[in-house]
């Protein structure tokens, strides 16, 4: 049976709500929703907001600063995946491509383990992998740092700013002015955490939560899901992405990133320091973290543009309300990570011109 969009758009307009505002917590939701109209189709009194889904567009500046710090220290060299060689740190124009152009040695890798193979290709040169995603791409990296122990890899190290899920909906959620009645849930998350990952969410907030899948047939079902739990009252996770998540998730996956990361105390941008929101290599594993390796410090970023992407990040505030998009910052010169970023808000609006 084909899947008729109409349909589900008239039932959601048959349910009895008022204004409701639906969040998506991932940047490949985000872009799905621009480019395919999404929210141009939904009822008036249907918001879809997007949250902090996003990996690049959360890494905050200091974080940047240190590592474009990092990068001009003579016989090392940075990989990394595409998206970071455009973020810029918290001067304006400064990031690696720019360091790259200066001197430093930056290498773009898809994936984890290449950093490995590169290490081993430049023994006399110190190789730095900057690990950056949630729960999805923590278990690659781990097998990166696991493949660079077993074979005496010495010259490789991670410097780790990847971050898990759980916490950062917490903040968000306990944060002043959070007015959001239930969220689209990461798909690629919820294969390596399962439906139980996000049981959180009804249980201790009573919000109505949907693994949502990527086409955009996913994704509108999900929203019917939620506007339909909304208008029974209840507060349930449901799975529309069953031909991907199994309940208890991937757990292979997340032995192997018990096995190499504890969780710590990290930095978002738009939500501050999170406790327990970062994933930092055991101490057995210390030769591999470049935090410690080559001890990386952090400075407080002083705010030097009118960037708002904390606030797009979170909800507050609509790509297009930014007094920067489509004039001074576009994806041709971004002036922060949520126009750099693939997966990006505000490259999302740009590039689709959505509302």
């Amino acid at each position: 049976m084909s899947f008729d969009a109409q349909r589900v758009l008239d039932a959601i307009r048959a349910l009895e709500l008022g204004e409701i505002r639906l969040m998506e917590v991932c940047g490949t939701h985000t872009m799905a929703i621009a480019k395919s109209g999404l929210r141009t189709m939904l009822p008036e009194n249907v918001k879809l907001l997007s949250g902090p889904g996003c990996p690049v567009c959360v890494t905050p500046g200091e974080v940047i600063d240190a590592v474009l710090e990092l990068a001009m220290r003579p016989g090392l060299i940075i990989t990394t995946y595409g998206d970071m060689v455009r973020v810029p740190g918290s001067t304006p124009g400064d990031n690696l491509a720019r360091r790259r152009a200066l001197g430093a040695r930056v290498e773009v890798v898809y994936s984890p383990v290449d950093a490995v193979t590169i290490a081993q290709e430049n023994p006399d040169r110190e190789i730095v992998f900057l690990g950056v995603g949630f729960e999805t791409t923590a278990p690659g990296t781990a097998a990166a740092v696991l493949t660079a122990k077993e074979k005496g890899v010495k010259n490789f190290s991670l410097f780790s700013m990847l971050k898990t899920v759980e916490p950062a909906l917490r903040a968000l959620i306990a944060s002043e002015g959070f007015n959001v009645q239930g969220f689209l849930c990461p798909g690629h998350v919820a294969t390596i955490i399962g439906e139980e990952g996000f049981e959180f969410l009804p249980r201790d907030y009573a919000l109505p939560a949907v693994i949502s899948g990527f086409e955009p047939e996913d994704i509108l079902s999900s929203v019917y899901l939620l506007c339909r739990q909304l208008a029974e009252g209840k507060s349930l996770v449901q799975n529309e992405y069953r031909r991907a998540v199994a309940p208890q998730g991937n757990p292979l996956a997340r032995a192997m990133m018990e096995k190499c990361f504890e969780a710590r105390r990290d930095l978002w941008r738009g939500l501050g320091a999170i406790e327990q929101s970062g994933l930092a290599l055991r101490d057995e594993l210390a030769e591999y973290d470049a935090e410690k390796k080559f001890g990386v410090t952090y400075k407080a970023a002083a705010k030097t543009t009118a960037c708002r992407c904390g606030e797009v990040i979170t909800g507050r505030l609509s790509p297009a309300q930014c007094p920067l998009f489509g004039k001074r910052c576009t994806p041709e010169d971004p002036v922060g990570p949520c126009m750099v970023s693939s997966e990006g808000a505000c490259a999302a609006h740009y590039k689709y011109r959505a509302v």
